[in-house]
């Protein structure tokens, strides 16, 4: 799970934003973390454990290259550590590992910490993912919430990061300043990170200002749709010494320009797809277990949000952005968040833009929320999507339009259950099952053209049938239909990718116990779902047009 520009307007917490610190000192000890990237351009640490491994082949590669100490010396084999990671392998030659299973490859790469830092200590910060599983937050955010709470801070809050979280020391609770989400949080030692000699900049602070953080600065437990943050745009290097870093005089762009490469490889916002008919229909069984169970049968009729959702993938893109944005003649003095450029200055697409009308230093406000941009900027981030006549502010995700995801083709079922929920003992049970099939990943999915799975379906939730879970049922279709349930991506409990996974709207798959955090008595779930429905843009007044 992810970071892009701040969607509350967060700042750092109470202490304010950690020192810049940023050494070079090639005669004195670091720690490393070895980390690997992921589909969305996310650099995910290794546990203490498996760091230590890497580093120590490393080492041990370097000393003797032509040596079978610890295993194979051109390459590492990740299963003799951890026989979770069986499956993966990394090459030393051209730092990227290998899933052997699939044939998937991800860079990685080593960065080095203070000896004072929180990774030397063994100390990591973890947060309770939707399979109920603990994982560990991004490097630098585990470092800043240690400095925050060896402070003896509160609280903290991400904005720093681009993150629209706030964390509570006391409570140990993560809430998602948007959607008002609840997660739990915990500090937990563990093996510290292995020491090495320093072989580049020291990162002693959650916001170091080498080029290194500034071109990979996306961190985060649960992105946002999509991240909008800076992406290296370098060609990748060997690097004999084990250390994989941005040079510092490369060039960078917030979005990569538009190309038939980047537009198989990159994630997108949203892409099109066209459904198998103007109908679908969600039938259910007329019976289980001997106990007759209506089925709520669901039309999704020619006039729907659906099919004016994919109408909108025809709409230029230029007009989408005149259409949600003001011009403002005298740009106020700072900085346009997708390019980090003044707004008094050319956007920083100027040379890559594809526009052939907005001029490189149009400024325009989005008319609901009023943040500004520059239109060029705006132009990149609309394209980068399915094109789909949608706008979501990066700054306050504020939705114009009508959001579409990227979910693949499958079906919902409903039914109604004779049986009660913990904490709902005044009602039946609506019982909705998801059901999507492996298949070929499209347009607008990470890698186009290549097969995904799809774990443990068919999925079974639940929702008690009372008029507020009749409202969350409706919503839920409405957001089924413009494909926002699930999408493609990484699994966060088995790191596999090309995988159906879960899209920030959460489900209860517990009927009769909340033993994972997934089930029922839970007070609060109804209004935490609403509002995570209302972050992508399904609302009460949605079912209303």
């Amino acid at each position: 799970m992810a970071a892009g520009p701040s969607q509350t307007g967060g700042v750092a917490g109470p202490s304010g934003p950690p020192t810049v610190t940023n050494q070079w000192n090639s005669g004195s000890l670091a720690v490393a973390v070895w980390e690997w990237q992921d589909e969305l351009s996310k650099w995910r640490p290794y546990s203490g454990k498996v760091s230590n491994y890497i580093e120590q082949c490393m080492q041990a590669y370097q000393q003797q290259k032509n040596s079978r100490a610890l295993g194979n010396s051109n390459s590492i084999s990740l299963g003799q550590v951890d026989p979770k990671l069986a499956p993966y392998i990394i090459d030393i030659a051209t730092l990227a590992q290998f899933r052997q299973d699939t044939g998937t490859m991800r860079y990685v790469r080593k960065t080095l910490y203070s000896l004072d830092s929180a990774p030397a200590k063994g100390i990591c910060w973890e947060w309770v993912n939707d399979d109920g599983y603990w994982t560990s937050y991004e490097t630098q955010i585990c470092i800043f919430l240690e400095e925050n709470y060896c402070k003896r801070n509160p609280s903290v809050d991400l904005g720093i990061f681009g993150l629209c979280y706030h964390i509570d020391f006391v409570s140990l609770i993560q809430t998602n300043q948007v959607t008002g989400f609840r997660r739990q949080v915990q500090r937990r030692i563990d093996i510290p990170y292995p020491i090495t000699t320093k072989l580049g900049p020291v990162h002693k602070a959650a916001a170091c200002a080498c080029h290194q953080c500034l071109t990979n600065s996306g961190t985060g437990p649960m992105p946002v749709r999509y991240r909008h943050s800076m992406i290296n745009l370098s060609a990748s290097s060997n690097y004999p010494n084990g250390s994989r870093t941005s040079n510092s005089s490369v060039a960078y762009l917030p979005y990569p320009k538009p190309s038939m490469t980047s537009a198989k490889s990159a994630p997108k916002l949203n892409s099109t797809w066209l459904p198998p008919s103007t109908s679908v229909q969600f039938p259910g069984p007329s019976s289980a277990n001997g106990i007759s169970i209506p089925s709520v049968p669901v039309q999704v009729q020619k006039n729907s949000s659906t099919k004016q959702a994919l109408a909108g993938v025809t709409a230029d893109p230029e007009q989408v952005v005149k259409k949600y944005l003001e011009n403002i003649q005298k740009p106020p003095e700072e900085d346009c968040i997708i390019c980090m450029e003044t707004l008094s200055a050319a956007s920083g697409y100027n040379e890559s833009s594809e526009s052939k009308n907005i001029k490189p230093t149009a400024v325009g406000k989005l008319k609901k929320c009023g943040h500004v941009f520059h239109q060029l900027c705006m132009f990149e981030m609309y394209n980068s999507g399915n094109k789909d006549g949608s706008l979501q502010c990066p700054a306050c995700k504020t939705i114009y339009g009508e959001k579409t995801g990227t979910q693949p083709k499958g079906k919902m079922d409903i039914f109604v259950i004779p049986q009660s929920l913990p904490g709902h003992q005044d009602c039946s049970t609506i019982h909705i099952v998801y059901t999507i099939n492996p298949g070929i990943q499209g347009p607008e999915h990470p890698n186009p053209g290549k097969p995904y799975t799809a774990r443990g379906f068919p999925r079974h939730c639940y929702i008690p049938d009372n008029s507020k879970g009749r409202k969350v049922l409706e919503l839920l279709k409405l957001a089924w239909s413009r494909r926002l349930i699930f999408t493609i991506g990484v699994s966060s409990t088995t790191s596999e990718s090309d995988t159906v996974v879960w899209n920030e709207i959460h489900h209860k798959t517990e009927m009769s116990s909340n033993i994972t955090g997934h089930g029922y008595p839970d007070p609060n779930y109804l209004d935490n779902v609403l509002a995570e429905l209302a972050a992508q843009g399904v609302s009460e007044d949605c079912l209303n047009v």
